[in-house]
């Protein structure tokens, strides 16, 4: 299929040759609710295709009633030796502690599925399984420190709305499990059928992988009201090289001790730091339209574009211009839908 056909054009879909793809999420006594928005986007996937591409269902370690962390009770099949295609773990409010036996039943089943996918702080039960060693993870950005001292053999990253490692995905936190799953569906039927799933939604088409969860100002969260003073000025003044030395000096203290500082407080070197504020006002200036890579580079400090370009690639994944196409597409798809 065109990924870049009309969204109309995805009822066109033709149906499978084989019984649809068995995508199940796993529930547990308190997950949050929101997360069964996963779900509606394969049922929404569907209806844009020929025939039903999707069999959703809910799965749980015994089967029977689940309560979700509002109260709300869903009944949910037991997990067994049914093989999925796609399997997902719901979250909770707060980092799920899996059972041993949830554990024994969920690696088997993770073994045999195509994919599986996390949704908040479900990662945490797949770290608790060992499915993420060695690979990148996303979790609500409140939980990724946690998460990163509970499984240390993976790396966690507390700013993508989702990441993709070979067949394990993970996801942000709330509402995030929607960009995962309209994700999903387009690597599976295309980005027509997912376009025309997110409008159906009233939703963005997605939100790009390596999109901010939240602003670095807010995530970084120092106590210090002198280190919060001096990351506000930084963010006023990326033009500048925003050295450890030039930093330090507005709070009067030595770089040493400023840095050290720094670290216990925020959990990031004062370099890493400023990297995050210059690439979260890149993306600012790419969201906003500005498509210039040379501007934006000058505008937020980087020393040159292929230094920009380098930082993009590690931090989110992907290049700017991805981002600037993305930003144009959106812009395409508002300006057709009005």
């Amino acid at each position: 299929m065109d990924p870049d056909a009309p969204a109309a054009a995805a009822a066109t879909v033709p149906a499978p040759e084989h019984a649809p793809a068995r995508v199940a999420l796993l529930v547990y006594a308190g997950f949050q609710v929101l997360d069964l928005a996963a779900l509606t986007v394969f049922e929404m996937a569907n209806l844009e295709c020929a025939a039903p591409r999707y069999r959703v269902e809910l799965v749980s370690e015994r089967g029977g009633p689940v309560a979700g962390s509002s109260g709300v009770v869903v009944q949910a099949r037991r997990l067994d030796g049914e093989p999925c295609d796609t399997l997902l773990v719901a979250g909770a409010l707060q980092p799920p502690a899996a059972s041993p036996a949830l554990l024994r039943a969920l690696r088997p089943a993770a073994a045999a599925a195509r994919r599986v996918a996390s949704i908040c702080t479900g990662a945490f039960v797949l770290a608790d399984a060992g499915l993420l060693d060695g690979r990148r993870a996303a979790t609500h950005w409140a939980h990724a420190r946690e998460l990163q001292r509970r499984c240390p053999r993976s790396r966690v990253e507390d700013d993508p709305i989702f990441i993709a490692d070979g067949p394990v995905w993970s996801s942000a936190g709330m509402t995030a499990c929607i960009d995962l799953t309209l994700a999903l569906v387009e690597a599976d039927l295309g980005a027509a059928v997912s376009r025309a799933v997110s409008r159906k939604m009233v939703v963005y088409h997605r939100r790009a992988g390596g999109q901010s969860q939240f602003s670095v100002l807010s995530e970084l969260a120092p106590a210090s009201d002198r280190i919060r003073e001096v990351l506000a000025w930084a963010r006023e003044h990326l033009r500048e090289p925003l050295s450890v030395e030039q930093l330090a000096a507005q709070v009067h203290w030595s770089p040493r001790h400023f840095s050290r500082a720094f670290r216990l407080e925020t959990g990031h070197s004062p370099a890493k730091a400023v990297e995050r504020l210059r690439l979260e006002a890149a993306r600012e200036l790419i969201e906003a339209g500005h498509g210039s890579i040379a501007r934006i580079a000058r505008e937020t400090g980087f020393a040159d574009e292929e230094r920009m370009r380098r930082a993009f690639i590690r931090t989110f994944g992907r290049p700017p211009q991805a981002l600037i196409r993305e930003a144009r597409e959106r812009e395409g798809e508002t300006l057709s839908a009005a």
